[in-house]
C-alpha cells in the first residue's frame, strides 16, 4: 500500500457501519516519495460532515512492534492505516544507553477519538512521537528546516570537537605536572593531618630523622619560615624516646637491587650488621657456580649491560609490565651474575657445553703411545677406548694454567671427574660461607654491648662448626695435596673416615690419612659435644644471674624457664642446621651438573644436526637449526635454569648464611621526600 499507488474503494459494508469511503494512494501522502489521496463519499463519517485523515508519526523499539500493531488493530477496530520501516542508522537509547536500530512508524486515522486511543497506546508501548504536518507544503518546509538545523549542528559539533581536541592536547602536555602537584599536595596535607596543634596556631610533629641530617633539616625549616613570612621560626628539637628506631640504609642504583634481596627476607634491626654489602660478591658467585657457562653468562651479561647503558631511557624506566620492572631494577645484579658466570664457565671450560683450548693440553697422547702397547692399526683405533696414565713419564706435564683441561671433554669418565670436583667444591664453599656468617655475629655482639655472647654463644658455635665440618674441609685439601696420581689407588676414603669419626671406630681396610688421625678426630668430636651444653646453658644462666643482682627484691623481668626455652630452640636450630645446611650446599653441585648436561643435550640433539649435511644444503639446514637452538637456549637454559639457580642462591643466602647472624626484625624509615623518582 505504501510502496506504490493503489485504489481502495470502501463499499457500504466494509467497516460494518453502513458508511462508504473511497481511498486512493498517490505520490505525495507522507512527504517521503509516497502519496495518498483520500476521498470520502457523500455519506457522513458518523456526523454527516465528511471525513478528515490525520497522521501520527514516531519511533518504537523493535521488540514492541508486534504488540503495538496488534493493540492498534484491536482497540481502534481498523480505523487506521499503519506502516513500519527500520531506521537506516542505529541510534542510542537515551534511557539505557544501548545502540538500537529503531523502527519508524506512521499512522493515518479517521476521527479524534481514534487519535486519542492511538496516543495512549503509544505511551503504553514507550513510543516516541514526533509532530507530522498535515499539508505537503508544511512537510516540505519542515524537512528543509530540519536539514538546515542539521547542517548548523554539524558545524557546531565540528567546531566543538576541534576545540576539545585543542584543549585535550594542552591537558596532555600539562597532565603529568598536574598529577605530580596533586600528589604532592595530597602528601603534604596527609602529613599535616598527622601533626598536633598546641592551640596557638602552631603544629607539632614527632618524626624520626637521621642524626647526620639534623643540620640540613634545621636549615630547610629556617628557609621555609623565612620564605613564608612567618613571625615564629620553625625549629627542630631532639627528644628522648624508648621506641625502637627505624632502619635507614642508603643505597644507590648499584646497591639497591642487592639491598632489596636482603629486605625481602627482613629489614635489618636498627644498627644491625647489614649482609647486603657482602651479598654483592657472594650472591652472584654462588649463582655462577650453578650457572657456569661462558656463552650463557655472556648473553646474560650483554642483556644486563644494555639495560645499564640505557637506564635513563623513559621507555625502560616507565614500563608497565611488572616482570620487566623487576628485571630492570635488578640490572646491576644481572650484570654481576653474568660476569661471574663467565668466570666460573671459564674455570669449567664450557661455552655452550663445548670446551675451548686456550692453552695447550697438559696431557700428551704421543708419550703414552710411545711407552705402551697401543696398536695403531686403523681397525683398532676406530671406536677404541684408550687410557692416559699420568704415572707414565711425559703423559701428564702439570696442571692446566687456568680451569679444567679441555681433554677432559673427550674422556668417557668426564662426568665422574666433574662429580667429584664439584661435590667437594660445593662442600668447601658452603662451610666457608656459613663460618663467615657466624663470624659476622661478632660485630653485632660488640655493638649491642653483649660481650658475654662472644664467649657463651659465638665461640661454641664456631667450635661446633669447625670441629666437625671445618675438619672435613681440612681432609679434602689434605687428600688433594698429599696423594698424587701414583698413589691414587692407595688413597683412603674421606667419607668412611668422617663416618668413623662420629662412631669412634676405625676401619682397618681404610688407611689413615696421617699419623695420629684417630685421637685428633676423637678430640674434635668431644669439643663439638662440649660446646653444645655451653651454647644451651651459658647465656640463660648469665642473664638470669645478672637480672637477679640488678632486681634484688623486685619481680624478675624474665624467669629462667623462659630464657632456657628460647635458648634451647636456638641451640637445636643451630646444631641441626649445621648438618642440614652443609647438605643444602650440595645443590651447587647438583644444579651445576644439571645445567652442564642440559646444555650438552641441547647441543647434541639440536645444533649438531645442522653440521651433518654437506654442501649448500648444509647451509640451508643450519639456519632453522640454529634458530631452534637459539630459542631453546634462551627459553630453557637462560630463563628456566637461570631462574632456578637464582632461587637456590636466594635460599642459600636467606637460610644458610643470614640466619647465622641476621635478625631482620626492624622496619624501614619511610621519609617524607619530594625526590623526582618518588613521583614519576
Amino acid at each position: 500500500m505504501w510502496g506504490s499507488g493503489c485504489g481502495v474503494r470502501v463499499g457500504d459494508d466494509l467497516w460494518g457501519n453502513g458508511y462508504g469511503c473511497r481511498v486512493r494512494v498517490g505520490d505525495g501522502l507522507w512527504g517521503n516519495g509516497y502519496g495518498c489521496r483520500v476521498r470520502v463519499g457523500d455519506e457522513p463519517w458518523g456526523s454527516g460532515d465528511g471525513c478528515r485523515v490525520s497522521f501520527i508519526a514516531g519511533v518504537i523499539h523493535p521488540r514492541r512492534v508486534t504488540a503495538f500493531e496488534r493493540l492498534l488493530w484491536r482497540l481502534c477496530r481498523g480505523y487506521l492505516v499503519v506502516s513500519f520501516m527500520d531506521m537506516p542508522e542505529p541510534m542510542e537509547d537515551p534511557d539505557t544507553g544501548d545502540t538500537i536500530t529503531w523502527v519508524i512508524f506512521i499512522i493515518s486515522y479517521w476521527g479524534e477519538q481514534i487519535g486519542h486511543k492511538i496516543r495512549k497506546i503509544s505511551d503504553c508501548c514507550h513510543c516516541r512521537l514526533y509532530p507530522y504536518p498535515e499539508s505537503e507544503a508544511n512537510r516540505i518546509e519542515t524537512i528543509n528546516g530540519l536539514q538546515s538545523e542539521i547542517q548548523e549542528l554539524s558545524v557546531v559539533l565540528q567546531q566543538t570537537e576541534h576545540h576539545l581536541a585543542q584543549v585535550l592536547l594542552q591537558v596532555q602536555v600539562s597532565l603529568p605536572a598536574w598529577q605530580v602537584q596533586v600528589r604532592k599536595m595530597k602528601s603534604v596535607y596527609l602529613v599535616l593531618n598527622q601533626c598536633s596543634s598546641d592551640g596557638s596556631r602552631c603544629l607539632i610533629a614527632e618524626v624520626w630523622c637521621p642524626v647526620q641530617d639534623l643540620s640540613r633539616v634545621q636549615d630547610v625549616l629556617r628557609q621555609g619560615s623565612h620564605q613564608s613570612g612567618s613571625s615564629v621560626e620553625s625549629f627542630i628539637q631532639p627528644i628522648p624516646t624508648t621506641e625502637r628506631p627505624p632502619t635507614l640504609i642508603r643505597t644507590n642504583s648499584f646497591t639497591s637491587g642487592f639491598q632489596s634481596i636482603v629486605d625481602a627476607y627482613g629489614v635489618a634491626t636498627y644498627q644491625e650488621v647489614n649482609p647486603a654489602p657482602y651479598s654483592i660478591i657472594t650472591f652472584p658467585f654462588i649463582f655462577a657456580i650453578m650457572f657456569g657457562d661462558v656463552g650463557h653468562g655472556l648473553l646474560l651479561f650483554l642483556f644486563a649491560l644494555w639495560m645499564v647503558l640505557y637506564e635513563n631511557s623513559p621507555r625502560l624506566r616507565q614500563g608497565s609490565n611488572e616482570i620487566w620492572l623487576l628485571l630492570f631494577n635488578g640490572r646491576y645484579l644481572l650484570l654481576l651474575m653474568g660476569l661471574f658466570s663467565i668466570y666460573t664457565g671459564s674455570i669449567y671450560n664450557e661455552c655452550f657445553s663445548r670446551a675451548s683450548s686456550i692453552f695447550p693440553s697438559a696431557w700428551s697422547v704421543a708419550s703414552m703411545a710411545n711407552q705402551s702397547s697401543w696398536r695403531w692399526e686403523p681397525q683398532c683405533l676406530l671406536g677404541g677406548l684408550y687410557g692416559l696414565d699420568p704415572n707414565v713419564t711425559g703423559v701428564f706435564r702439570g696442571p692446566y694454567p687456568f680451569g679444567i683441561d679441555p681433554i677432559w671433554s673427550l674422556a668417557t669418565n668426564h662426568l665422574s671427574f666433574l662429580n667429584s670436583f664439584k661435590m667437594k667444591m660445593s662442600v668447601v664453599l658452603g662451610i666457608v660461607h656459613m663460618a663467615f656468617g657466624v663470624v659476622l655475629g661478632v660485630f653485632n655482639h660488640l655493638h649491642f654491648q653483649q660481650r658475654h655472647r662472644l664467649v657463651l654463644e659465638l665461640l661454641p658455635e664456631l667450635v661446633f662448626l669447625l670441629a666437625l665440618f671445618g675438619y672435613l674441609v681440612f681432609l679434602i685439601f689434605y687428600k688433594w695435596l698429599m696423594f698424587s696420581a701414583a698413589e691414587s689407588l692407595l688413597a683412603p676414603s674421606i667419607l668412611i673416615h668422617f663416618i668413623d669419626m662420629f662412631l669412634f671406630t676405625s676401619n682397618p681396610e681404610n688407611l689413615p690419612l696421617y699419623p695420629g688421625q684417630v685421637p685428633v678426630q676423637t678430640v674434635l668430636v668431644v669439643l663439638a659435644l662440649v660446646s653444645v651444653p655451653i651454647l644451651l646453658l651459658g647465656t640463660p644462666l648469665y642473664q638470669w644471674c645478672r637480672q637477679r643482682k640488678a632486681r634484688m627484691g623486685h619481680p624478675m623481668h624474665q624467669d629462667l624457664a623462659e630464657l632456657l626455652m628460647h635458648q634451647t630452640i636456638h641451640t637445636i636450630e643451630y646444631c641441626l642446621g649445621c648438618i642440614s645446611n652443609t647438605a643444602s650446599y650440595l645443590r651447587l653441585w647438583a644444579l651445576s651438573l644439571a645445567h652442564a648436561q642440559l646444555s650438552e643435550v641441547l647441543w647434541t640433539m639440536v645444533m649438531r644436526n645442522g653440521f651433518v649435511p654437506i654442501g649448500y644444503a648444509g647451509g640451508v639446514v643450519l639456519v632453522p637449526v640454529f634458530a631452534a637452538f637459539a630459542i631453546l637456549t634462551v627459553a630453557i637454559l637462560l630463563v628456566m635454569e637461570g631462574l632456578s639457580a637464582f632461587l637456590h642462591a636466594l635460599r642459600l643466602h636467606w637460610v644458610e648464611f643470614q640466619n647465622k647472624f641476621y635478625m631482620g626484625a626492624g622496619y624501614k624509615l619511610c621519609p617524607f621526600t619530594f625526590t623526582p623518582g618518588a613521583w614519576e
